[in-house]
């Protein structure tokens, strides 16, 4: 490993040209520094001056090795200056739930550093302890408070090839027998099911998913129909999305964060922004 100093002493010889010039500019004794230069071409195997009696000429492995030399001293001249402005960055821990519309989460990260450009970000799994969360509002803890930030609509999600693809809207009873796929712990799927039990119709379940995500894939693999946030499925191009005559299902998302606990710097400074302007 090279010792900056041996470095910073080749950096002003190569400059100064002269050996007792670059003594003086590093404040240390001539032997010290023809000292420190041989050290340092021992270290890199070549010689790096020739030696005159007007002062020392650079050869080629000097000329080679100055550039580097320059940045590397450089480099970690700045390097405490750059771990004091790691240590003044406000930081943030964002969970995020999975099966969100990639846009508007895009959207809203961009915001965040629009209006906090110097903020460490991470960003966590739904499950992992953090700043705050941005989920639904059904998902909010007794002890958060809940932010809104957007609401995505629940649509009819089909393949591209299924007889209901190019409809402009589904009535409730034409999924009578339709081969469906559930997501037990969404509540548009139960307040579906729940419709249909009323009018005594009867949807064919074929396939359950626990989550959004896994919904799709059942439905582009072809296996039934489902319903699914319009955010989710904005860029699939293999699905279509019909409306769905009956009363509105839609889903809230926004951020929770603790309710009786210190929040973080950033948070306390994100919060005012987002509330005074919610995501579209």
């Amino acid at each position: 490993m090279l010792d900056l100093r041996l470095l910073r002493f080749f950096i002003a010889i190569y400059e100064q040209k002269n050996i007792t010039a670059a003594a003086e500019r590093c404040h240390v004794s001539q032997p010290s520094l023809s000292a420190g230069l041989r050290q340092l071409e021992e270290s890199l195997g070549d010689n790096l001056f020739l030696r005159g009696k007007k002062g020392v000429e650079a050869l080629p492995a000097a000329h080679y090795l100055y550039p580097h030399a320059v940045k590397l001293v450089e480099e970690a001249r700045r390097l405490p200056e750059l771990f004091r402005q790691k240590a003044s960055r406000a930081r943030l821990n964002l969970a995020v739930m999975p099966d969100l519309s990639k846009r508007r989460l895009a959207a809203l990260l961009q915001r965040i550093q629009q209006h906090l450009p110097s903020l460490d970000l991470t960003l966590s799994d739904h499950e992992t302890p953090a700043d705050c969360r941005l989920t639904l509002d059904v998902l909010r803890r007794e002890d958060e408070i809940f932010l809104p930030l957007w609401e995505e609509d629940y649509v009819l999600c089909v393949p591209a090839n299924h007889p209901f693809a190019r409809r402009e809207r589904v009535e409730l009873h034409e999924l009578q027998d339709q081969d469906f796929i559930e997501c037990p712990p969404c509540e548009a799927h139960q307040q579906t099911l729940g419709l249909l039990a009323c009018d005594r119709l009867i949807l064919n379940l074929v396939a359950k998913a626990q989550s959004k995500g896994l919904v799709m894939a059942l439905v582009l693999a072809g296996i039934g129909i489902s319903f699914l946030p319009d955010g989710l499925v904005e860029d699939e191009p293999a699905l279509r999305c019909v409306p769905l005559a009956g009363p509105r299902m839609f889903r809230r998302i926004g951020l929770c964060y603790p309710a009786r606990q210190t929040l973080s710097p950033a948070l306390v400074a994100l919060i005012p922004e987002l509330a005074a302007r919610p995501a579209s």
